[in-house]
């Protein structure tokens, strides 16, 4: 209230200035007189006030008009003006809005819109770097693997953008299935950003594929410097990168390298059973069979294998069945409740022809955790102790219907190898195998099957009997074919199963 009525006194102070000064000047003698080239111009005092206020405005027009014409020269000259700024002003919020716009289409799945939109914003804007980006994208989502190239091709030209566009090159090779150009390419990127961990486990990956173990390892400790990797993690992957090397020179027949190599991935991960068998193997080689019990005694306390035993068995090729199950004591007493240490005991003792014994040590693991394996010692017993063929046949039928048993599964993928691999053959994943059960499922089976154990007999439940019936040295357990496997053959001396 009070601002208002000082502004309403302001007013009217300066309307009550400019009228006395009007008076003023109207009732002031003189003027101003202007004669130029014979004409003569008499003003008053007022008159001549408003004239040069007339004159100074005209001169400060005509001053505007000339700087506008300078401008438009200088606009249609090409230099920098207000006016090109304008415009350039213009196209720039243009090109950001189809900018803007591709990115939601991209973010949309809509991959020729994206690309329309990339090539607007590519006319308006002069940012190659976010154009051919969005141009690359949108391109590889329109299934335009050419115009994805050329734009990747040209972020590469620029320092600032050139790993995003070797990446993406190297992407796709990959999808091109050119893994030796991937290389390559992943080898640039990882030299570029080393901390990229995507690009690090790319690179990774496809050195172990081309059996590049020595890159593979430089690449892994170049990831664990960078903080990618858990130490324990780093140590694991190692110990199977120096494993596969060891194979390599295996395979070249450089024993006394592939042996260095075997208990060097053993030191780096001691559970990993084929560095294991493998360094066993090696001291086996060199006549050192405590190292080599040694070694795998440590393995198997921390996880019985088959292939441990059947390494086991190496030190002393040439004992008698007696000999064997007294020296394998040492494993045997190690996990004596894990099924393969029951199952390995159980072997055992059908390879000395003590089948009361394998029963025994075989326990009731048939009906807890019964698998292929278990239930088929199960038949060699029954075969050992006298049984009938009928009941042979029906522990043989029975194995139709129970879980196949720990193999080697891929953890990424569940896809089922026949043996070790650093790299899984179905997805390329890197260190992925573990040895456990398949993860079940129902399969459909003939309905003659589930009445298999019916037509050819039952399991017999007996416990054991006391006379045991001699066999011969070799006891062929017969229809084994039903288990789609090789003719099970009962030896003297201890033989580890292949897993299916």
């Amino acid at each position: 209230m009070i601002w208002s009525l000082i502004k309403i006194i302001f007013f009217v102070g300066v309307i009550g200035a400019l009228a006395w000064g009007a008076s003023f000047l109207l009732e002031t003698q003189g003027g101003m007189q202007i004669r130029a080239l014979g004409f003569e111009l008499n003003l008053g005092p007022l008159q001549a006030i408003v004239m040069i206020a007339l004159l100074v405005i005209a001169v400060w027009i005509l001053l505007k008009l000339l700087s506008l014409l300078i401008a438009v020269w200088k606009f249609l000259n090409g230099d920098e003006t207000a006016l090109s700024r304008h415009f350039d002003r213009n196209r720039e919020r243009k090109g950001f809005d189809a900018l803007s716009e591709g990115l939601m289409a991209l973010a949309s799945g809509e991959g020729r819109v994206a690309m329309a939109k990339a090539a607007k914003a590519d006319k308006y804007l002069n940012k190659p770097d976010l154009t051919n980006l969005l141009t690359a994208q949108a391109a590889e989502m329109a299934g335009d693997h050419r115009k994805a190239e050329e734009a990747y091709r040209k972020l590469v030209e620029n320092e600032q953008t050139r790993f995003v566009g070797v990446r993406g090159i190297m992407k796709q090779k990959l999808a091109e299935g050119d893994t030796e150009t991937a290389l390559q390419l992943a080898k640039k990127a990882f030299a570029l950003k080393p901390k990229h961990e995507e690009t690090g486990d790319v690179l990774l990956r496809l050195q172990a594929e081309t059996h590049d173990w020595t890159g593979a390892r430089k690449t892994l400790n170049t990831k664990l410097r960078n903080g990618q990797l858990p130490r324990d993690v780093h140590k694991r992957r190692d110990a199977v990168l120096a494993l596969s090397e060891a194979r390599e020179i295996i395979a070249d027949d450089s024993s006394i390298e592939s042996r260095e190599a075997a208990i060097e991935a053993n030191r780096l991960s001691p559970d990993l059973i084929p560095a294991a068998v493998m360094a066993a193997r090696g001291y086996i080689a060199q006549d050192k069979p405590r190292y080599a019990t040694r070694v795998l005694k440590k393995a198997w306390d921390v996880r019985p294998h088959p292939d441990l035993a059947a390494a086991f068995a190496e030190i002393a090729p040439d004992e008698t069945p007696a000999a064997r199950l007294k020296r394998f004591v040492a494993l045997t007493k190690l996990k004596q409740d894990h099924p393969e240490t029951k199952m390995l005991l159980a072997e055992l003792n059908i390879a000395n022809e003590d089948f009361p014994a394998a029963r025994r040590a075989l326990g009731n693991l048939v009906e807890t955790d019964p698998d292929a394996r278990s239930v088929t010692l199960m038949a060699a017993i029954e075969r050992g102790e006298g049984a009938s063929d009928t009941v042979v046949k029906g522990w043989l039928a029975r194995a139709l219907s129970v879980p196949r048993g720990p193999q080697w599964i891929c953890e990424n993928c569940q896809h089922i190898h026949e043996t070790w691999k650093p790299i899984c053959e179905n997805c390329s994943s890197f260190d992925t195998l573990e040895w456990k059960r398949p993860p079940h499922s129902e399969v459909a089976m003939p309905a003659g099957v589930q009445m298999l154990p019916l037509i050819v007999g039952a399991p017999s439940d007996k416990a054991g009997a006391n006379g045991v019936v001699p066999v011969e040295a070799d006891v062929t357990i017969e229809d084994a074919e039903i288990l789609d496997a090789d003719t099970t053959t009962i030896k003297p001396g201890y033989t580890a199963p292949e897993p299916k």
